[in-house]
C-alpha cells in the first residue's frame, strides 16, 4: 500500500468514500415513496455513487491486478444501471426498442461475467482462487445481464415488468455493496471465510424473489365481481 503509486491512493480514497455513500443512501432511496421527486433525486444519487466504485474499481483492480474485483465491478454497476435504463425502456411492452447503450452495456457484462463464472470453474488461480464465488458471481451476473438482453428481443408483456426489474436490479447491486462491505470490514471482527462473500446473496435474492412477488399480486388485475 504504501508502495501504491499516489494515482493509487488517490483513487482508494475516492472508492472507499463512493463505497461507503452508495452503502447508505440505498435505505434512503429505498424508503422515499416510489416515483416521488425525492425518490428519483436519491436513486440518481446512489447510481452515480455506484458508478464511481465501479470507475475507481476497475483500474485498481488491473493495476494490482486483480482479475476477479475487475470482472466484479463491471456486473455490479450494471445492476444499478439497468435498474435506472429499464425505467426508461417502458414501451418496450408495446413494442418499443431498447438503445445501443442498453445493448452494449449488457452485452459487456454478460461476456465478463460468462469469463467470471468459466475462469472460476477451470482456471481459478486466475480469479484468486475464489473459484466457487466466481462461480456463483459469474452466473448470477449472466442471468442479470441476459434477462435483460432477452427482454430487448422478446419484448416483455407485463405492463409492470420494469417496475419489477427496476426493483430486482437495484436490489442486486446493494448486495454487491454488502459484499464489499462484508469483505472489508468484517474480518476485523470475526474469521473470514468464503461465507463473507456469499452471505449477503444468500439473503439478499431470497429478498428479491419475495419482492418481487409481493408486488407482482399487488398490480395484479382484480377480478370484477358480477
Amino acid at each position: 500500500m504504501a508502495h501504491d503509486p499516489i494515482w493509487m491512493r488517490v483513487f482508494l480514497g475516492v472508492h472507499i468514500a463512493a463505497g461507503a455513500s452508495s452503502f447508505l443512501l440505498a435505505p434512503v432511496a429505498l424508503a422515499t415513496a416510489k416515483g416521488g421527486k425525492a425518490h428519483r433525486r436519491w436513486g440518481m444519487v446512489y447510481l452515480w455513487s455506484m458508478g464511481i466504485v465501479a470507475a475507481t474499481a476497475l483500474p485498481m483492480a488491473l493495476y494490482r491486478p486483480v482479475l476477479f474485483l475487475a470482472l466484479v465491478a463491471v456486473f455490479s454497476f450494471y445492476a444499478a444501471f439497468s435498474g435506472y435504463r429499464v425505467t426508461k425502456l417502458k414501451a418496450l411492452v408495446r413494442g418499443g426498442s431498447a438503445q445501443p447503450v442498453d445493448w452494449i452495456a449488457g452485452l459487456v457484462t454478460l461476456c465478463s461475467s460468462a469469463a467470471l463464472a468459466g475462469l472460476g470453474a477451470f482456471k481459478p488461480a486466475a480469479v484468486q482462487n475464489l473459484g466457487i464465488v466466481a462461480i456463483v458471481f459469474g452466473f448470477l451476473g449472466m442471468r442479470l445481464a441476459g434477462s435483460q438482453l432477452w427482454s430487448f428481443v422478446r419484448k416483455p408483456s407485463e405492463k409492470m415488468f420494469w417496475w419489477y426489474s427496476h426493483l430486482g436490479n437495484m436490489i442486486g447491486s446493494y448486495i454487491a455493496a454488502w459484499t464489499a462491505f462484508s469483505v472489508v470490514t468484517l474480518p476485523h471482527l470475526i474469521p473470514g471465510g468464503i461465507y463473507l462473500w456469499l452471505w449477503p446473496t444468500a439473503i439478499g435474492v431470497p429478498a428479491i424473489v419475495l419482492t418481487t412477488g409481493y408486488y407482482k399480486r399487488k398490480f395484479a388485475p382484480r377480478a370484477v365481481v358480477a
